[in-house]
């Protein structure tokens, strides 16, 4: 038993801190949003930016667009042109994504300078891009209804779940330690 521990320490210690960050991450994340809601930021802040963020793209892009409170659950109303096209929850936010992100990094650790700069510069990059893919989405929805199922389950959760997979990928091949150890 001994030997296959010691055989597979790394894999051992990879599993152990990425389930470890990612719960630490999750429970603090489960806790800001059961106290964090206001009603200055419905249904939180992060989803609510994501919201108001989203309006502000689609208003630069010719659209004229509208985010108000859902009424009947904790999401944001997306309007187009007058045209209710989406609510924005809280998966739409980009946290949990990050959370996810932030675990592997975590788990392939790196120096410490280039770890905390790779996961501030990765954590903006999801949450720009998770940002256009919610407009982008918007947009696909106001002229292309008949389209939602392909576009919310299968187009836009491959761009952002594989667009963290190369970030991860670049990670390990370019700074993690474990790289090293394998060499």
């Amino acid at each position: 038993m001994k030997d296959l521990i010691l055989k597979y320490k790394s894999v051992i210690k990879f599993i152990l801190t990425f389930l470890l960050v990612y719960t630490v991450l999750s429970v603090t994340y489960k806790l800001y949003l059961q106290y964090g809601s206001s009603e200055t930021y419905y249904p939180d802040y992060m989803t609510n930016l994501v919201a108001k963020q989203s309006k502000e793209l689609l208003e630069n892009l010719g659209y004229h667009a509208q985010v108000i409170p859902h009424p009947k659950e904790p999401s944001m109303k997306l309007i187009i042109n007058k045209k209710y096209v989406a609510r924005v929850i809280e998966g739409c936010n980009s946290v949990s994504v990050i959370i996810l992100f932030a675990s592997f990094i975590m788990a392939f650790t790196g120096r410490f300078k280039a770890t905390v700069l790779y996961l501030l510069a990765g954590s903006v990059l999801i949450y720009v891009v998770n940002l256009i893919r919610v407009v982008i989405l918007s947009v696909g929805l106001y002229h292309y209804p008949w389209r939602k199922d392909i576009l919310h389950t299968v187009i836009f959760p491959a761009i952002i779940y594989g667009m963290v997979c190369l970030l991860w990928l670049f990670w390990v091949n370019r700074f993690s330690n474990q790289k090293k150890s394998y060499e």
